[in-house]
């Protein structure tokens, strides 16, 4: 018989703890924590504030930003806890948000939070669209990195030097005019059905912007070098490039980026280099991933020999972060990745997303993942990213939430001008730059503005951390440490089932042209909407030792309302055209025709020696 003994009061403790074990890792709300990671971006934006504002404590800021080079660069947003505006880490935190809707968009509408990861991007994207005022040229930074981090100033009171700084022909800079290209292109694929227009616009952009970092070659840092303390491009400019192109052709169907992936993979890196890191600096982890896919998709024609060494290189970086591998990825005591002391959480995120959209690749196609120690099923993948996001969520030997708000114990002093000073909303006195230091920055308190969603640089090589806003290496949030995130959450939130990540992405239809002669390019055809555009040739001759074309464009209203006010974008003309006006930079009706009925074409035509030009849609009203 068993002898009972009654609890003692310390007993009775030990059963509550282990009671209560259940419940604490019986797993993470991930729907809750996709919410907030999106808010922090609207915490981080630059510009006037829209009336549907949710951070409420932040105010207009940076309005005069651009004025004094002649441009308007409003908006936008700021990357971490200062006030700079760095063109680089921008976009590629765009890119990150939109390729998290391409693939997980389905889930994030089911959680409701579609439409706010997609104000996310577009916040972005209009400002992305203002700096890049001229084809080769871009504006890749608006403040400085020097003047700004001897202030300690809300952005709202800021008296910084707010000078702009852009790339151009003379002053190239290729990895920022790449991952411009590859931003805009992937976030023509987010408003595609529900901003036809918008999304043209961004896909016209970004072709004029790869095609000046491809013609014009240089580091961005060399032409705006008050960067290079700040965002250096180590990795240089090929793996932008290629990235950029693996993104145009997801976004337009373009055979001539697939041809750029297939022709220069070798040479600029591409199928070369076995990567153990991926972020705004080193793209060719992601570039891999995207090739692998067109190669699983059956896209890689006559170049699958080249596609498949893109593969073998992503699927080491795979291995290597799951420790498979012949090179792996050092990891913390408690099992987070970790790549550097400052801010690490960015390698994490990112490294995580590429695992969750690569599992759901092998998935999709039946295969498993093969590493140097075997073959590893596509679930160890998934599994290895929901082990990073469940660390950085509080699972680890500290019991701390990375994720600024998410749990009971996060970081309350993050290294973040904003949310550290008293919102200008509940005290509007001035702060000046010195006296930012002096009164708050070095306030041992709590921020009086939580920064919620915020994801921080995180613990050190053995998993310590230190909640103090001087410690700027462990305390700081960035949004390209949010933006890969959101991919993440979403795809942990909507479970397990219904997932072929191998379907097109809703991919547009690409209309097929009668081919020109020994052509170079095929012409981005477009369906923006109720306007149908489709180009063909019509002719061709020799003159002088050239090759001429003649090229038919036709526009169709296919609205069931008459269309007025349209207005055409064409770039790449290099001869005359006819059956246009031209008003300024835009293509208008003819003379002739004030608007086109429902159910109606028009044809224009133009001559050169060169590749279709590219036609897109500006805007236009239907009446």
């Amino acid at each position: 018989m068993e002898k009972f003994v009654k609890p003692t009061t310390s007993m009775k403790s030990l059963l509550l703890h282990f009671c209560l074990l259940p419940l604490a890792f019986a797993g993470h709300d991930y729907g809750q924590a996709l919410s907030k990671s999106i808010l922090f971006f609207e915490a981080q934006r630059s510009g006037y504030l829209p009336h549907t504002q949710r951070v409420a404590w932040r105010g207009n800021s940076g309005l005069n930003d651009g004025k004094a080079s002649g441009v308007d660069l409003v908006g936008g947003y700021y990357d971490a806890g200062d006030n700079v505006k760095f063109g680089l880490p921008m976009a590629f935190t765009v890119t990150m948000m939109s390729w998290s809707i391409v693939e997980y968009g389905k889930q994030m509408a089911s959680k409701g939070e579609l439409s706010h990861a997609m104000d996310a991007v577009k916040w972005g994207t209009d400002y992305l669209i203002k700096a890049h005022p001229e084809p080769n040229v871009l504006y890749g930074e608006v403040g400085d990195g020097n003047t700004d981090h001897h202030c300690w100033q809300r952005p709202e009171d800021m008296t910084t030097d707010r000078r702009a700084y852009k790339i151009d022909p003379s002053n190239p800079g290729s990895d920022l005019a790449g991952e411009t290209a590859a931003a805009m292109a992937a976030a023509s694929i987010v408003f595609r059905h529900s901003n036809p227009a918008y999304s043209s616009e961004l896909l016209h952009h970004a072709y004029q912007v790869f095609d000046f970092a491809d013609k014009y070659r240089g580091k961005y840092d060399s032409s705006i070098t008050v960067a290079q303390k700040y965002y250096r491009s180590v990795s240089g400019y090929n793996d932008e490039l290629l990235w950029a192109a693996a993104w145009l052709y997801q976004a337009s169907g373009n055979q001539y980026y697939l041809d750029y992936l297939g022709r220069n993979g070798d040479t600029m890196g591409g199928t070369g280099w076995g990567m153990t890191e991926f972020g705004w600096d080193v793209k060719y982890a992601g570039v891999q991933t995207l090739v692998a896919k067109f190669l699983m998709q059956g896209k890689a024609g006559h170049y699958a020999a080249v596609f498949e060494r893109y593969q073998q290189k992503a699927e080491y970086f795979m291995c290597s972060c799951l420790g498979k591998g012949s090179r792996n990825m050092q990891k913390t005591p408690g099992g987070l990745l970790f790549r550097q002391r400052w801010n690490n959480m960015q390698f994490v995120t990112s490294a995580s997303f590429l695992a969750t959209v690569y599992s759901d690749y092998l998935a999709s196609s039946g295969r498993n993942l093969r590493c140097s120690s075997g073959n590893v099923a596509a679930s160890q993948l998934l599994g290895f990213a929901k082990s990073q996001v469940d660390y950085i969520l509080g699972d680890n030997p500290r019991a701390t939430s990375y994720m600024v708000g998410y749990g009971n114990n996060y970081p309350r002093q993050v290294h973040h001008r904003a949310s550290s000073i008293v919102s200008i909303k509940v005290n509007p006195s001035f702060v000046s730059c010195r006296g930012g230091y002096a009164t708050w920055f070095s306030r041992k308190a709590s921020d009086p503005n939580l920064l919620i969603g915020a994801i921080v640089g995180g613990p050190d090589a053995y998993d310590n951390f230190a909640d103090q806003r001087d410690n700027y290496e462990q305390t700081e949030p960035a949004t390209y440490n949010n933006a890969p995130l959101l991919g993440i959450l979403a795809r942990l939130n909507g479970g397990h089932r219904g997932y072929n990540q191998l379907l097109p992405a809703r991919n547009p239809v690409v209309r097929k042209s009668t081919p020109a002669p020994q052509p170079k390019k095929t012409p981005p055809a477009s369906s923006s909407g109720p306007i149908a555009i489709e180009q063909k040739t019509t002719t061709s001759w020799d003159a002088k030792g050239r090759k001429y074309y003649r090229y038919s464009t036709v526009i169709t209203n296919n609205s069931g309302k008459t269309l007025k006010d349209l207005k055409l974008s064409i770039s790449k003309l290099y001869g005359p055209l006819w059956g246009l006006t031209k008003v300024g930079n835009v293509y208008g009706f003819p003379s002739w025709l004030n608007a086109l009925p429902a159910g109606k074409s028009m044809e224009f035509v133009y001559i050169h020696s060169a590749d279709p030009a590219a036609v897109s849609i500006s805007s236009y009203s239907l009446a």
